[in-house]
């Protein structure tokens, strides 16, 4: 069983909150000094593929079967069709060139949104996932309808532990997932007025 400190059941943070969220927030695009943040499209299919078959991926987030454009295209669209699930890719402001994703997630085990995110390899090292992510987080913060994000990852991702501390989450216990051990980060947001 998961233990993690709790401030509301979560039919009521997915129900009002996600829905509102999703009118005012999650379909827009947010800007960062080099990035542009916009919500995936349908589009994004070999971003997508190359995404989800990075080796980082596949170590730390696991397989998805996603092995060519169709199956990419099924991918998106059905997180397009999750109501409690938000994609947003991270592109180059200039050149347009994807790097990486950010993910907002209600899930149904867990209280409180989780973000998350990845890039692709060749992107690694230029600050491009803190920069992207901590932006997102402002944004949330600042429309007041979240009062605490989660971050889940595997105890030897040490990359994706480091942005997660960096983003001002702290670590808050371990939880089992089938077979597997993660490691659970959470924030308080705080809200500019």
């Amino acid at each position: 069983m998961v233990k993690i400190a709790t401030f509301a059941k979560p039919e009521t943070v997915i129900g009002y909150v996600a829905d509102d969220l999703k009118q005012k927030f999650m379909y827009r695009q947010i800007e960062t000094e080099r990035l542009l943040i916009r919500p995936i499209k349908i589009t994004d299919t070999s971003f997508i593929l190359d995404l989800l078959n990075s080796d980082g991926w596949l170590q730390f987030i696991g397989d998805r079967k996603v092995k060519n454009v169709v199956d990419a295209e099924k991918y998106i669209q059905n997180i397009l069709d999750n109501e409690k699930f938000y994609y947003s890719v991270f592109e180059l402001k200039e050149s347009k060139q994807k790097v990486g994703i950010i993910t907002f997630l209600y899930r149904d085990n867990q209280r409180f949104p989780d973000i998350g995110f990845a890039m692709l390899p060749e992107f690694d090292k230029k600050g491009y996932a803190i920069e992207a992510t901590k932006k997102y987080l402002e944004e949330i913060a600042n429309e007041k309808k979240v009062n605490k994000v989660i971050a889940i990852t595997l105890p030897d991702n040490s990359k994706s532990i480091r942005l997660i501390e960096r983003l001002g989450l702290k670590y808050e216990d371990e939880i089992q997932d089938n077979s597997k051990i993660l490691y659970l980060y959470s924030r308080t947001l705080v809200y500019n007025e």
